[in-house]
């Protein structure tokens, strides 16, 4: 009886340590599939987490000739409260835009004309060149502005043509002035690298598809450092959006406010 009883008791325990172990295992197993912690990495593989400046190059493509470029000059630093950044973009290029300001703060955009002295409001869905659109410029948390459900998990091409196994996400709007009422992106599941998106109108309508690209060491990691977008109806439409010169810098929280754009002075 003795026995009996040592014996019930030593399997009860051993029950109890592998149902623990069990819900550990479908714990961690939940986090690393959970779509918005999914999201949020692969926000930090794209974006700093400090202050940041970059240079932004867009060039546009149709039948694969060049047709038109542009030049920009990007400042973002994250609003501690809101978990979104704010961006402050200077056009350097071409000539007749240069000095033109657009900035983003919350859910406002404004556009700055230096020899009008005027600033007017914008969308982030009007487009800015070739299938770059103004929200594309501007630096963008998506884990604080679209939720995220996990769809599949498969095997994709990439920008290069080679195979990468990816979390495909489906997000969400959660508001209207979102640069995109829905996207789809595929994240490669071992390292969080955005592969590959595609964006939609509120209609349903496919807008463009962009593939993430040229990844190399910018500000203590490997981040995205091409996107190529390409137009959602007709694919000899293509434009390539490049950013370089990424620098950790302070930017004074002046820079983000509307009233101070006709002040600014670059650097």
């Amino acid at each position: 009886m003795l026995m009996r009883s040592f014996a019930i008791r030593f399997a009860g325990r051993a029950l109890a340590v592998l149902a623990l172990a069990g819900a550990t295992q479908t714990l961690a197993a939940a986090q690393l599939s959970d779509p918005q912690a999914i999201l949020a990495e692969s926000d930090a593989v794209r974006n700093p987490g400090k202050p940041f400046s970059l240079t932004v190059t867009l060039t546009e493509y149709t039948n694969g000739k060049q047709t038109d470029a542009n030049a920009l000059q990007a400042y973002s630093a994250i609003n501690g409260r809101s978990g979104q950044f704010r961006s402050l973009i200077r056009f350097v290029a071409p000539a007749r835009d240069v000095n033109k300001l657009m900035l983003k703060t919350g859910n406002d955009l404004w556009f700055f004309d230096p020899a009008s002295k005027a600033s007017v409001r914008i969308s982030p869905q009007q487009r800015l060149l070739g299938q770059a659109s103004n929200g594309d410029v501007v630096t963008v948390n998506f884990a604080q502005s679209y939720k995220a459900t996990l769809e599949v998990e498969e095997n994709i091409q990439d920008g290069d043509r080679q195979t990468r196994h990816a979390y495909k996400l489906a997000l969400k709007s959660g508001a209207a002035d979102d640069t995109y009422a829905a996207i789809e992106m595929w994240v490669e599941t071992t390292t969080r690298r955005p592969i590959k998106a595609r964006f939609f109108s509120d209609s349903g309508k496919l807008l463009k598809v962009a593939f993430y690209r040229r990844y190399r060491e910018e500000m203590g990691a490997q981040r995205p450092t091409e996107i190529v977008i390409i137009d959602g109806l007709n694919p000899n439409l293509v434009t390539v959006m490049r950013y370089d010169s990424f620098v950790p810098r302070d930017v004074p929280d002046g820079w983000f406010q509307q009233d101070y754009l006709p002040r600014f002075q670059p650097e």
